[in-house]
């Protein structure tokens, strides 16, 4: 099977991607940072998980390491690299907005230099639905423009789906930019919603509720993400002849080996409802802090899915309601409580 390059496995979605590829008899190497963005334990947990599989093989160190991470490269010898590793968190970005760029900048061109030397099969990078900023046409589709990001997080994903298609087109590099919607699910980030509504429910302490509960998100389970990721793998993007040879609702860029696809559930949530559905997991109802719209924030997000369909055959569906009684479930065993 195919020797994978996974930046980023201590993290809650490169966690789940390399343990569905162990399963299916990948060779998985983890390179992650283990930065203290977060609790650096549960990562570390991550990971002696993963390490109970032969198949896997990791290294700590940070993505701005250039002759670190070619050495690597040059010893696991990846047929395909995926992009996960990132400074996360749109909120974060507005306090510490350098180590977005050192991270989601330097490092993603650490990585495709990487992949270039390497002529990797296939190049996939995770980018984000914050880049379509304030559009307002949803769903949103791949081929929309999408110019107007609102926060420094935002911004380097953008500049990475520029990037990447530069080294696409010069290099002939088959590279694929996914863009996540809202993920959720077991050993998730404690910085996501989620993870902190569950926990403030339980210790009865207030939750924020951000534009007074009147926000739309398309929350998507990990699991149905990283089957999503599995699936493109064998998806490379072909340069075209011509431009007249993309489809229409392709995002396959006319002069590159480089194509933008969507992961989402397809559906958009109602905030309220979404914490209607973690009190009915619980059994029991959250203190609510109705609060203002926060800066950089948008009111809503919504996937248009129909591109990963049409190359995978895949479309997630987990319902939320689902979801959320799984993640409950899982943060209930982990902690103790």
């Amino acid at each position: 099977m195919k020797r994978v390059l996974i930046t980023g496995t201590a993290g809650f979605i490169g966690f789940h991607l390399a343990k569905l590829l162990l399963s299916e008899g990948f060779r998985v190497h983890g390179f992650d940072g283990m930065t203290d963005y977060y609790d650096v334990a549960l990562k570390q947990r991550r990971h002696q998980m993963l390490l109970q599989n032969p198949g896997f093989t990791t290294t700590e160190d940070m993505l701005e390491n250039h002759e670190r991470l070619m050495q690597v490269a040059d010893e696991f010898q990846p047929e395909v690299i995926i992009h996960l590793a990132a400074q996360a968190g749109v909120r974060y970005s507005l306090e510490e907005p350098r180590s977005y760029v050192n991270s989601n900048v330097i490092g993603t061109f650490n990585v495709m230099e990487v992949a270039r030397q390497h002529k990797v099969q296939h190049l996939l990078m995770a980018s984000t639905s914050s880049v379509y900023g304030a559009n307002e046409d949803m769903p949103f589709t791949e081929v929309e423009k999408a110019d107007t990001q609102l926060t420094i997080y935002a911004a380097t994903k953008k500049a990475n789906e520029a990037m990447a298609h530069s080294y696409a087109h010069l290099w002939d590099l088959p590279t694929t930019m996914f863009r996540f919607f809202t993920v959720y699910g077991t050993w998730g980030r404690p910085d996501l919603a989620l993870y902190k509504f569950v926990d403030a429910i339980l210790e009865d302490r207030p939750i924020d509720i951000y534009n007074h509960g009147d926000m739309y998100r398309d929350f998507t389970n990990v699991e149905d993400l990283v089957r999503g990721i599995r699936l493109l793998i064998d998806v490379p993007p072909v340069r075209p002849a011509s431009a007249d040879e993309v489809e229409d609702g392709d995002s396959l860029s006319p002069v590159a080996p480089h194509r933008v696809v969507n992961i989402g559930n397809g559906d958009k949530v109602r905030l309220v409802d979404f914490i209607e559905a973690i009190e009915a997991a619980i059994g029991k109802k959250a203190i609510r802090n109705y609060m203002p719209m926060q800066m950089g924030d948008v009111p809503a997000t919504w996937a248009n899915t129909d591109l990963l369909q049409r190359l995978t055959g895949y479309r997630p569906e987990t319902n939320f309601k689902d979801g959320i009684a799984q993640f409950v479930a899982w943060f209930r065993d982990y902690h103790g409580k």
